[in-house]
């Protein structure tokens, strides 16, 4: 890695630094299950942390303001019968969260805007089609309720969460799946598998478009992610054990456009992609440093920019969209650091003497509206991500409810008593086929009046919170 010409860059002298001790989140027991998943999921209203927890898995949600020491007593979201794996927050929506499990189901959360007072422990859809754990689920960038998830069966599967549905199986991969990326218009996804391949997935025409046999040659767990311009990144191991990250044009995977060594350790590197300032940041596991890079159409097309170093290592990292950094002190990046036993905010910031919004620092940034339907992009459509400007800065709307249908959804779940559809019809005399049919037509008006109750009282008790009252 030559540093010794100085190129032009704006972002040359990017510095990361450790928000003070009183804005971290303190005694957090962060989950020691060993999945290299990166713990940790956040955007601009919480932060959510997968933590230990005895008798299934549970993760902890915590609003971005309640900073300090976390009560032991705090109300975790539990639901799952074994450990948490991945959690992924929808892009479109900062209450809704996705969640995947060794118990082989996805659950998908509404999280309210106050605190609650007890335990979640209903999700608002579970989705169930793995047969083993599922260790990846990834939300679509720009259509609505569209979720991808991957699990240790080789599957990847694409769900219409409003409605609860599988969309699209894919069996291509023969062994485990690493990761999952989408790229910047959610046409495609890549994926690295233990199979030492990486590969280009179309979701809708259910193939892979293109592959490439050891982009890097160890043995040892690979990553990949998209670029905003359709090439890919890697990371991944040479034979000698040494890390390595790579930069691939999909369209021709004979010869890499970059390959670099870096060192030798043992974590894999947790890659982390800012579209608008196309930065790269590295981030191993058990390591006590995050390197990150800026990829550019010169020669040598990814160029180190610096490191950030510190005393602890690292057991997993979160990393803020862009629409939560803080535009006034020239905040490019922000990532949450996972201790054993808490979370550290990192603010990587470009040095600037003026106040003023820096215009070439914040080019207009993927929104939070989707720019699709889940049933057009099933259809085939695409449609880059509607962007919005940061120039006032962004404040998060409050609290809008999924709009879940609710027969799919109750289809999704086991009954905890025989259904109807287990009884023979022809059995019964319509007189009471007739009155079971007026009785559960009651029981659901009577369900849907409680729930509106519920959400009216729990927005009124949000609004005492928050001080709006």
């Amino acid at each position: 890695m030559s540093r010794s010409i100085v190129r032009q860059s704006k972002f040359r002298h990017v510095f990361g630094q450790a928000a003070k001790a009183e804005q971290s989140y303190d005694d957090i027991r962060v989950s020691k299950v060993t999945w290299d998943s990166s713990f940790c999921a956040v955007n601009p209203k919480f932060l959510a942390v997968i933590v230990e927890s005895s008798g299934g898995g549970a993760f902890l949600v915590l609003p971005l303001s309640k900073v300090g020491r976390v009560d032991k007593n705090y109300p975790l979201v539990i639901g799952h019968s074994g450990p948490v794996l991945d959690i992924d927050w929808c892009p479109h929506n900062d209450n809704i969260l996705a969640s995947g499990s060794e118990d082989t189901t996805t659950m998908v959360w509404q999280i309210p805007d106050h605190t609650p007072c007890r335990p979640i422990s209903e999700p608002i859809v579970v989705l169930e089609g793995h047969s083993k754990r599922v260790g990846i689920v990834k939300w679509h960038p720009t259509a609505r309720n569209i979720l991808l998830t991957a699990g240790s069966d080789n599957l990847i599967i694409i769900w219409n969460v409003g409605t609860g549905e599988p969309l699209i199986t894919m069996d291509d991969h023969p062994d485990l799946i690493y990761n999952v990326s989408w790229n910047y218009n959610g046409s495609l996804f890549c994926t690295t598998c233990k199979d030492r391949r990486l590969r280009v997935c179309d979701p809708r025409k259910r193939e892979v478009v293109a592959e490439r046999l050891s982009p890097h040659e160890g043995i040892r767990p690979m990553r990949a992610i998209f670029t905003k311009e359709g090439n890919i990144f890697t990371t991944g191991f040479t034979r000698m054990s040494q890390r390595e990250l790579g930069l691939w044009d999909p369209t021709n995977f004979e010869e890499p456009i970059a390959l670099l060594e870096l060192d030798t350790s043992n974590g894999v590197l947790l890659p982390f992609y800012d579209p608008d300032t196309s930065m790269v940041y590295l981030c191993g596991k058990g390591d006590s440093s995050i390197r990150y890079f800026e990829i550019t159409e010169e020669p040598p097309y990814v160029h180190y920019l610096s490191t950030y170093s510190s005393k602890e290592p690292q057991r997993g990292m979160g990393f803020m969209p862009k629409r939560g950094v803080d535009v006034s002190k020239c905040e490019i990046a922000r990532l949450f650091k996972l201790h054993e036993r808490k979370c550290e905010p990192i603010i990587m910031t470009v040095p600037r003497k003026s106040d003023l919004f820096q215009d070439d620092l914040y080019p207009d940034t993927v929104g939070p509206d989707p720019a699709l339907e889940p049933e057009e992009w099933l259809d085939g459509r695409d449609e880059d991500p509607i962007l919005i400007s940061l120039r006032d800065g962004y404040v998060p709307p409050k609290s809008r409810e999924l709009k879940v249908s609710k027969k799919n959804v109750l289809d999704s779940r086991p009954a905890p008593r025989r259904s109807l559809s287990a009884v023979d019809g022809s059995s019964l005399p319509p007189q009471l086929l007739e009155k079971l049919v007026e009785e559960i037509q009651s029981l659901k008006a009577t369900v849907l009046s409680q729930e509106k109750r519920i959400c009216d009282l729990e927005n009124k008790l949000s609004k005492y919170t928050n001080g709006t009252v």
